[in-house]
């Protein structure tokens, strides 16, 4: 069984995603604890809040630099969550500007809305196409419909870095990957059915 270590740096409920994590095979715990993250086969960081807190939270508890060795370093695989994505980035804008991780880069700006249907945040369900393979997509066609609940998007620097967009407010990048990192922009613990198939997907990395 997939030893699962859901990064808790204190911004959100994490019960959800651990639930979805068991159901689909893994092992979750709930942690920021060096050992439990140094021993997991697989990292997941969940996010809802915002980007500046956030990064504030991970550094005060020391967590970059760790996840730092374990994902870049030591290659485990990784999963970053709506915010949790976002935090994979240079720089965000949220709160003011700040230093994300860097894993992937890219800066995360609000989502700016081009008609009157597309309200800010973007709150639902919405569709997700793929711009080139994903083995977290693997068996799921593309226009299926995710839930999101977001206010700003990732803008990658390189084109190669983006797997997935979401036609809304023009069209943002709802998916990520470089070797083993991984991010989506929506909430696969709330997109029922192929929410799991992602989660199951990045299991078997």
């Amino acid at each position: 069984m997939k030893k699962v270590a859901i990064i808790d740096y204190g911004l959100c409920n994490l019960d959800s995603i651990s639930r979805a994590v068991e159901e689909c095979g893994g092992k979750p715990s709930i942690t920021d604890q060096r050992k439990e993250i140094e021993t997991a086969t697989h990292l997941i960081l969940p996010g809802v809040g915002a980007f500046n807190y956030a990064m504030e939270n991970l550094r005060e508890k020391g967590l970059p630099e760790l996840l730092t060795e374990q994902v870049v370093g030591k290659q485990v695989p990784f999963l970053g969550i709506c915010l949790g994505m976002q935090l994979l980035a240079t720089k965000g804008y949220e709160g003011g500007e700040t230093a994300g991780l860097g894993w992937i880069s890219g800066e995360v700006r609000r989502l700016k809305s081009g008609e009157a249907r597309e309200r800010i945040p973007h709150v639902g369900w919405d569709e997700v196409y793929y711009q080139k393979d994903c083995p977290l997509f693997a068996g799921i066609p593309p226009g299926k419909d995710f839930y999101f609940v977001h206010s700003y998007h990732f803008c990658c620097y390189n084109e190669s870095d983006i797997v997935a967009y979401t036609p809304y407010c023009s069209r943002f990048v709802s998916g990520i990957a470089l070797d083993l990192i991984f991010g989506v922009q929506f909430h696969p613990e709330k997109s029922q059915r192929l929410g799991f198939q992602v989660l199951r997907n990045f299991l078997a990395l």
